[in-house]
């Protein structure tokens, strides 16, 4: 039986590097899996003490293959020690940077009636470079409106690694 599974869910690969780092807390004689969502979806969760799950947000929402899982595996979810965190730019504001305050997260619990044991929330990252011409251009808008950066040359990271870390001090 392995120790800990970490699933990712993720659009542009940022949320797989918070799981990587969080892996890295958690590697005191656990054995540690770490899979995207679509692997999990054929795997046996049942042969994990921990499952962590890392999800982002893409236009407002979690992926619906994310809502899917849960929905198959909640009662397995339920029986384990579940850990639930999300990525998104909206928690590089101070108000909306908790479980509490993160409408995402709130939006989250409510559509999937899970309940993990632990949630997080992080701010993620605007990749402007690597982004498509459709994708590139709607982030721009939403920035816009929502008062972040706009210039489509650079990349901004909003993470609080420290923030990470903390969280996965707390798991281990």
């Amino acid at each position: 039986m392995y120790g800990i599974l970490i699933i990712y869910s993720s659009t542009d690969g940022h949320t797989k590097t918070i799981c990587e780092r969080i892996s890295n807390f958690l590697n005191s004689g656990n054995e540690i899996k770490i899979m995207s969502l679509d692997e999990a979806t054929e795997f046996d969760l049942s042969a994990f003490n921990k499952i962590i799950i890392g999800a982002s947000i893409r236009y407002g929402k979690h992926s619906k293959k994310l809502y899917k899982f849960i929905t198959l595996n909640k009662n397995i979810l339920d029986q384990k020690q579940s850990i639930f965190f999300s990525v998104n730019v909206v928690a590089r504001k101070s108000e909306k940077n908790t479980p509490e305050t993160n409408p995402y997260i709130k939006k989250f619990l409510k559509i999937s009636n899970w309940k993990p044991k632990k949630i997080g929330v992080f701010a993620g990252r605007v990749d402007y470079p690597n982004y498509g011409f459709f994708d590139k251009y709607v982030i721009k808008l939403i920035m816009f409106l929502t008062n972040g950066p706009t210039d489509t040359s650079q990349s901004y990271e909003f993470t609080d690694w420290s923030k990470v870390d903390e969280f996965a001090k707390e798991l281990s």
